[in-house]
């Protein structure tokens, strides 16, 4: 594989990543916590100790308990990240548990992208920049989820992107199309919905 195609899917990876976390924001009921005092706490208490919750965001445990005692406020850039991050992915998982569940079981997921897509020999058009909106079936929502969450490669999670655009968006129906090969490449935006 070029290194092209190598950084073209890890860029597809970091940004579905990123749209299934954008997504996961907007299914929260209540908001998350927004200053860092109140972040840190939280995590506190997720995470049982100020050392583990030091090891996990990359700082000393008297950085964690200046925050916790309001001593220190305003977190340098990296810290403010991690800890936007982590609360995110803490915030809620009942709530977000629940719409995987819906995702890979009966509602799908949408896809909303604009990409470069090719086709293999078989694919009568030629490959261009598309912006595509498209629902993927749950069967292929679980396998993206199950990825995700098992820490699968870039090129595992671009596979399964491609497969489920393909045949939700190229292959509708069979049309004589059912054999057609897909490359997405060149990924300028991704959203997904639940």
């Amino acid at each position: 594989m070029s290194n092209d195609n190598t950084a073209a899917r890890a860029l597809l990876r970091d940004k579905l990543l990123d749209g299934l976390r954008r997504a996961e924001r907007t299914l929260f009921t209540r908001p998350a916590p927004k200053s860092a005092h109140a972040r840190m706490k939280f995590l506190r208490t997720r995470e049982g100790t100020s050392k583990s919750l030091a090891e996990r965001l990359g700082v000393s445990r008297k950085t964690v308990d200046r925050y916790l005692s309001g001593a220190t406020k305003k977190p340098q850039k990296r810290l403010q990240a991690a800890l936007e991050q982590e609360t995110e992915a803490e915030w809620q998982p009942q709530v977000k548990a629940q719409a995987r569940q819906r995702a890979a079981t009966s509602a799908g997921l949408v896809i909303s992208t604009t990409a470069y897509f090719g086709f293999g020999s078989e694919g009568s058009d030629a490959g261009r920049m598309r912006d595509i909106q498209v629902a993927v079936s749950p069967s292929h929502a679980a396998a993206i989820l199950a990825a995700r969450d098992t820490g699968a490669t870039d090129s595992e999670l671009h596979d399964l992107v491609a497969e489920a655009i393909a045949d939700a968006y190229f292959r509708v129906e069979g049309g004589g199309r059912a054999g057609l090969k897909v490359r997405i490449e060149a990924v300028e935006r991704l959203d997904i919905a639940f």
